[in-house]
């Protein structure tokens, strides 16, 4: 693993720890309240706090072990348990957003009157953390999906309560008790949106599948492009966790004598215009008669 990224997961191993800090002090008022106002809806919410305490732990806990160093066991260390890290921050998602969409509908057979000052006074306090929380992940997701299952878990809960606030103060004004329902419903929508997306990718990263940030064709294209490359074969790109990409190529060349330098500014520009930072290359002369072990076509 290179240094850049072990900087770039140390750098965040403090966000989680904040993050974390500020959840588990938010979950313990909350309980504390929901024990003293005699309320099932605190309770129940810091239950669903508490989650997201389990969410971040876990994406800390993979973060820490993608940089242990590789072993004769595992030869590319720990890194894909960033990949079940994200992967499970999306399971854990789905169930969350299943369980609010239960609640609603039961509000909409059973409406209620949303509950008195107490709570909305905690759910502010819930959206101010929360979306504390998230922005400290907003960087970093847009590049990791380890760190982007993380700012989803705290940016959904920062909606959910937003919403409750929201939907609260409606309720007062109209009367309306079928608001708080509808506006649940709604925040589910939005989150689902995107909580399916992490879903989606984690599940093909964790089947190897090539990620979305690199064109596949444009890799062919630019490894035929030299004069020297007859074809290429058995190329398999993959990613080594969730932000590292691994490539594997055989080059059919003319000349098989190329020196280092030529394999050096390949694995360069693979790195600085498709992120791929590790590439092993190896080169076939088409002037012997050779075949591939395993029957992969040259094209």
């Amino acid at each position: 693993m290179s240094h850049d990224h072990h900087h770039q997961r140390a750098n965040f191993d403090r966000a989680f720890i904040i993050g974390i800090t500020l959840n588990v002090i938010f979950v313990i008022v909350e309980a504390g309240f929901g024990l003293l106002s005699d309320s099932l809806a605190l309770i129940a919410d810091a239950g669903h706090n508490f989650s997201d305490v389990i969410s971040l732990l876990l994406a800390l806990g993979a973060s820490m072990l993608a940089r242990k160093a590789a072993t004769e066991k595992r030869t590319y260390g720990l890194r894909k348990a960033t990949v079940m890290a994200s992967l499970g921050s999306a399971i854990l998602l789905l169930v969350a957003l299943g369980g609010i969409t239960q609640e609603a509908i039961r509000r909409f057979a059973n409406p209620t009157p949303v509950a008195g000052t107490t709570i909305f006074v905690v759910a502010a306090i819930g959206f101010v953390i929360n979306t504390i929380t998230a922005l400290l992940f907003f960087k970093g997701q847009k590049h990791d999906l380890n760190i982007k299952g993380a700012f989803l878990h705290m940016a959904a809960d920062a909606a959910v309560s937003m919403g409750v606030v929201f939907a609260g103060v409606l309720v007062l004004l109209t009367g309306w008790v079928w608001i708080d329902p509808v506006i649940s419903l709604l925040i589910v929508i939005v989150i689902l949106i995107g909580t399916w997306k992490l879903l989606k990718d984690s599940l093909n990263y964790a089947m190897d599948a090539v990620p979305e940030s690199v064109d596949i064709a444009k890799v062919k294209n630019y490894l035929l492009s030299f004069d020297t490359v007859d074809c290429i074969h058995d190329l398999h790109v993959w990613p080594l966790s969730t932000t590292e990409i691994a490539l594997t190529v055989h080059l059919v060349v003319k000349d098989a004598h190329l020196d280092n330098s030529f394999l050096r500014n390949v694995q360069q520009h693979l790195q600085d215009h498709f992120g791929i930072d590790h590439t092993t290359i190896q080169i076939e002369s088409s002037t012997d008669e050779y075949k591939c072990l395993n029957n992969d076509i040259c094209v």
